[in-house]
């Protein structure tokens, strides 16, 4: 035990003399690199753009009809194919209609009755007047009664016509068809099931062209549309309506043009907002074998866009330029020195390539850092390579234009 202490003490001695050794020589400081940190910079664009406003919300059929029958019965027939679409008159249910067809033939024949009831009164009232010639041959008593027998004959006729007509129109609603044009739902109900009128529900049709565009404006935004409409800067078309712009959710860009058509009349206290309605078409699908499918479908999102204005001349740049430091928006800029500088900006609307407009802070001629911002600091020199400010590409959304951006990226 002894001589392991004795070891240990002798190792310890031995390295606090190296320690001193060295310690007393120059230290050796790090290798510094003085070449400037290399940077991509690119100069803003400046071209008029449209301030705008965007909300987003839920595409909804202008006609929805729940199908329902208005007689009770049993499903005898569906003779409409379920997704397809239906005109109107189109028969889409059959409920057993001989209940009905007896009670129609009943209502005929209680008809006939009436009628023949009618025609004995007519001819006792006619007989009773000529025999009302003859001086005390008949009381007034007695004609009044004949002529009002034949006016309670002539009621009964019209009350059993009244009812042949109900009975008729049961017999007709027996046949469930189509109010409007449009596309029809699945089926509900099928063969052999029991239908009460006027509460169970069959099926449903939409229309699908125009379509119509829901949103909930905030009350900010509905000012700024009004304000802009008071001073002309917005412009509605000669209809009264203010042009809308579209994008479905797999869309960038809104390449899609309606109109808004109509606003709520008092905004929600509860949400401080107020329902808008967009009006636009509904394309037909391009090389569809059907024919009949169409683009756009109820309850589809989609993101809306109105413009406000006439289009002023603006400074953008690419939102990765954009540093944020305690909720402030800045950028980092070269002076003709390629010296760094720190450059507070506002932010206006982003765009639909990307770039972000910058409504204060630049004029368009500055040089402005893409790449290094977590490098470089305020005055420190840089070696900068010009290159052009990045923009997204805008395509339209549909299949064969992102197929032609997938093939541009590869090449």
């Amino acid at each position: 035990m002894r001589s392991r202490c004795v070891s240990l003490l002798l190792l310890f001695v031995a390295i606090v003399s190296v320690s001193g050794q060295t310690g007393c020589g120059k230290p050796t400081l790090p290798s510094t690199d003085s070449d400037p940190l290399p940077v991509e910079v690119a100069q803003p664009y400046v071209k008029d753009v449209i301030d705008f406003l965007e909300f987003s919300g839920r595409l909804d059929a202008v006609y929805s009809v729940d199908v329902r029958a208005r007689v009770t019965g049993y499903v005898v027939a569906t003779p409409f194919k379920e997704g397809d679409l239906v005109k109107k008159g189109d028969i889409l249910y059959k409920i057993d209609p001989r209940p009905y067809k007896a009670k129609l033939d009943d209502a005929l024949a209680y008809l006939e009755l009436q009628k023949a009831k009618l025609k004995l009164a007519r001819a006792d009232n006619i007989r009773a007047k000529v025999v009302a010639q003859t001086p005390g041959a008949i009381s007034t008593q007695d004609l009044d009664k004949y002529q009002a027998a034949e006016e309670e004959a002539r009621a009964g006729v019209k009350s059993a016509d009244a009812s042949t007509e109900i009975h008729k129109l049961n017999l007709d609603w027996c046949n469930v068809e189509c109010p409007i044009d449009g596309r029809v739902s699945r089926y509900y109900l099928t063969l052999g099931n029991l239908v009460n009128q006027d509460s169970t529900l069959l099926t449903t049709v939409v229309s699908e062209d125009p379509i119509y565009a829901y949103a909930d404006a905030d009350e900010r935004s509905l000012l700024k549309v009004r304000r802009g409409i008071e001073s002309g800067r917005i412009k509605p078309d000669t209809k009264g309506d203010i042009p809308v712009l579209m994008a479905l959710a797999d869309e960038v860009g809104f390449p899609h043009k309606g109109t808004l058509n109509f606003v709520n009349n008092r905004i929600d206290p509860l949400t401080g907002t107020i329902t808008i309605r967009a009006e636009f078409k509904n394309p037909l699908l391009r090389n569809d074998p059907k024919g009949n499918r169409r683009l756009f479908a109820p309850g589809m999102f989609v993101k809306l866009r109105i413009p406000l204005g006439i289009p002023q001349k603006s400074v953008l740049i690419a939102e990765r330029c954009l540093v944020t430091d305690q909720g402030l928006k800045n950028v980092f800029i070269l002076d003709n020195e390629n010296k760094v500088q720190y450059r507070r900006v506002e932010l206006g609307q982003l765009q639909p390539d990307g770039l972000r407009v910058i409504t204060d802070g630049l004029d368009g001629t500055e040089r402005v850092l893409l790449t290094g911002l977590q490098m470089v600091r305020p005055k420190d020199v840089v070696d900068p390579k010009e290159v052009p400010m990045p923009v997204l590409p805008v395509f339209d959304g549909l299949s064969e234009d992102k197929d032609k951006l997938k093939s541009k990226e590869k090449e």
